[in-house]
C-alpha cells in the first residue's frame, strides 16, 4: 500500500510536499445569520445575539449600487432624491446566491443587489460608526 509521501530510500532527509487547499486562501464569504423587513428598513444580524444593525429604508433605498443608479464607469450617483418617496420601504427580499439580497421597493425599483459584504462595509451600528471592530463580528 502507499502512501501520500514516501520518503526518498537514499536516506536523505526531505519535507513532505506541501497540500495546498485552494478554497482555503479565500475569506469566506460574509453572510449575517438573519436578515428581518421591516417597513421602516432592513435588520441585519450578522452574528447570532451579537452584531446586530437596521439599515434605514430610504437612506438603502438612495444608496441603490444598480446601473441604473449609479453610473458604472465613474461611480457618479444617477438617482434623484426627490424622486425616492421619503416612506419608501422594502415590500419583498430575496437572496442573491450567498452574497447579497436583491430588495424590491415600495417605489417599484427592484432592480439593485446589495451585497452583504457591501452592508456590512456601510454598517450603520454604533461600533461600526464609531470605527471599532464589534464583538463577534463577520
Amino acid at each position: 500500500m502507499l502512501s501520500k509521501y514516501n520518503p526518498p530510500r537514499s536516506g536523505l532527509a526531505t519535507t513532505p510536499p506541501l497540500e495546498t487547499d485552494h478554497r482555503t486562501m479565500v475569506p469566506p464569504p460574509v453572510m449575517p445569520h438573519a436578515i428581518t423587513r421591516r417597513d421602516d428598513g432592513l435588520h441585519l444580524e450578522w452574528v447570532a445575539g451579537g452584531h446586530a444593525a437596521l439599515f434605514p429604508a430610504r437612506a438603502l433605498r438612495l444608496a441603490c449600487p444598480c446601473a441604473g443608479c449609479v453610473e458604472e464607469m465613474t461611480g457618479r450617483p444617477l438617482l434623484d432624491p426627490a424622486t425616492v418617496p421619503q416612506d419608501v420601504r422594502p415590500v419583498r427580499l430575496a437572496l442573491v446566491g450567498a452574497y447579497g439580497l436583491r430588495v424590491e421597493w415600495s417605489d417599484g425599483h427592484d432592480t439593485g443587489i446589495y451585497t452583504f459584504r457591501w452592508l456590512l462595509d456601510r454598517c450603520p451600528c454604533e461600533a461600526c460608526t464609531a470605527g471599532a471592530v464589534p464583538a463577534g463580528s463577520a
